[in-house]
């Protein structure tokens, strides 16, 4: 991992990391009365008369908020509305550079119960305050926003709202983790239904990497939290949980664990000894996301399976294989954005995991073999692709606005020219980089 001193970091950050920028420059009078007053009556006019033509004739469809309380930052916790901004502008500033997407922060202070800027979140408020800004936007992102509130928060803007609202924290690993999963079992020649798969962490993450291993066919997996398996038979599970409980004995991760296939941690650093992952299948997997520090280190790991055959991911950059949200939110933003979907569905989240799996299998392009020492190809140590592979914003977005056609959510159903309306933007975004 590469290092960097405070006042680097910060000098980085002073002054924010995104601006706004202006598409068309009034430059005289005429252009001037073209942006503003008396030119501006004849769109607000034909909006008012037809509020479809919002999409076409303003900025809505491309588009996002970044919408956070603050109340569960990265791995720092609750800290605030005003402490998430650099996050929030990070968010936005990724959705800019990997899909052109023009996202803002909007953190949302006095949004805990009673109204106040610390406590427990208030789901109500934040739906509130989305549904009043959503005209102004083509999607939502959440972001940032503690369990169990986000649950709740997310699945009433889903029902409430015609755009896409996605909450990253819950379904961006998930879909990522899906395809690394996807490349595991083949090069494990495994198949999806016979894996064993122990999850640990049942926050947000975990339990929508659940979901969607089940949505794509696995059938064993069991969930632990900080007090040992999610169980039928424990009496202090929150709902959220009871509704993953499985029927078992098997009280703790070190029992849980013994022949699994796959460890999924969403987690804390160093839950997964050695002499827990010994007890795994024959070539098994270890995806360790937790931040900073992994489940179990990658050294440890190595030590422990010596020459038998293993795969390993991280949340860090700096192993390979890293689990990394930038390889989903921006494409399926962009896919739905472009089908004009009111929704991101599980068609599409599995339909970004399909894609993102395929081309990890694709040859990598000499521009990012340059990156990467060992110029590995697909195989354990390369089982998803590069963020910069500049292919993923030609694929997955295609992958996402055909499933959005396909499960009958999009407002625009003909894709006809929308791959070259991507490598169009793609050329674009190079030539400005």
């Amino acid at each position: 991992m590469i290092m960097r001193s405070r006042k680097e970091i910060l000098d980085y950050h002073c002054g924010g990391k995104i601006a706004l920028d202006i598409k068309k420059r009034p430059l005289t009078h005429a252009s001037l009365s073209l942006a503003y007053t008396p030119g501006v009556a004849v769109p607000v006019k034909e909006i008012a008369s037809d509020p479809v033509l919002v999409r076409e004739l303003t900025v809505k469809n491309n588009t996002v908020a970044v919408v956070t309380d603050g109340s569960a930052i990265l791995g720092l916790g609750d800290l605030g509305a005003s402490a998430s901004i650099p996050v929030m502008e990070g968010k936005a500033l990724l959705f800019k550079a990997f899909a052109d997407i023009d996202a803002w922060p909007v953190p949302l202070d006095h949004c805990r119960i009673n109204g106040a800027s610390t406590g427990k979140t208030d789901p109500d408020r934040i739906i509130a305050t989305c549904q009043q800004i959503a005209c102004m936007y083509g999607g939502i992102n959440l972001e940032d926003i503690a369990s169990p509130a986000c649950f709740r928060i997310e699945d009433e803007l889903n029902k409430k709202l015609d755009i896409p609202v996605f909450h990253d924290d819950q379904w961006g690993t998930a879909v990522i983790t899906l395809a690394a999963v996807i490349n595991y079992a083949l090069l494990a020649d495994k198949q999806m239904a016979n894996l064993k798969v122990v999850v640990n962490g049942a926050g947000a993450a975990g339990l929508r990497i659940a979901d969607m291993l089940k949505t794509a066919g696995v059938n064993d997996i069991t969930i632990c939290d900080s007090k040992g398996v999610i169980s039928d038979e424990r009496i202090d599970l929150s709902e959220m949980k009871r509704k993953y409980a499985t029927k078992t004995k098997q009280k703790y991760l070190s029992n849980a664990i013994s022949g699994a296939d796959l460890f999924i941690g969403v987690s804390v650093a160093g839950c997964l000894t050695g002499e827990m992952a010994i007890k795994m299948s024959e070539f098994p997997a270890i995806f360790a996301m937790a931040n900073p520090e992994p489940e179990i280190q990658p050294a440890v790991a190595n030590a422990v399976f010596g020459s038998r055959p293993f795969v390993m991911a991280t949340g860090r950059s700096d192993y390979p294989n890293q689990i990394n949200n930038v390889l989903g939110f921006p494409y399926l933003f962009r896919g739905a954005l472009d089908a004009e979907a009111t929704t991101i569905n599980s068609d599409m989240k599995v339909a970004a995991a399909l894609a993102l799996a395929e081309l990890a299998r694709k040859t990598m392009p000499h521009y990012i073999q340059e990156q990467c020492p060992g110029k590995p190809e697909f195989g354990k140590d390369y089982i998803v692709p590069n963020p910069f592979d500049k292919r993923l914003l030609l694929e997955v977005p295609l992958a996402v606005a055909r499933a959005a056609v396909n499960s009958g959510v999009a407002g625009r159903n003909d894709l006809t020219g929308y791959p070259e309306e991507l490598a169009e933007r793609s050329k674009a975004m190079s030539s400005t980089s």
